[in-house]
């Protein structure tokens, strides 16, 4: 789990909450979605393509997926 954390950048103390960490990786991934629909109505690619970045994006972010107390398991 940490490993897959430090991908974010994220490297949680012994005494961090779980439910933090994850709020801050949950938070990572939406401000990833809203920069990517930025892009899209900037005209970057084509709407057609959204979709699929969408998914794409989210294959990223499996971790956020868990709840924080499985994190712990």
């Amino acid at each position: 789990m940490l490993a897959a954390l430090l991908e974010y950048g994220v490297r949680p103390h012994a005494g961090t909450r779980p439910e933090l960490v994850h709020e801050f990786v949950s938070d990572l991934y939406r401000h990833q979605l809203r920069r990517l629909r930025e892009r899209l109505l900037r005209g970057e690619f084509p709407k057609r393509e959204y979709a699929d970045r969408v998914v794409a994006l989210r294959r990223r972010y499996p971790i956020i997926s868990l709840r924080p107390q499985e994190w712990l398991e």
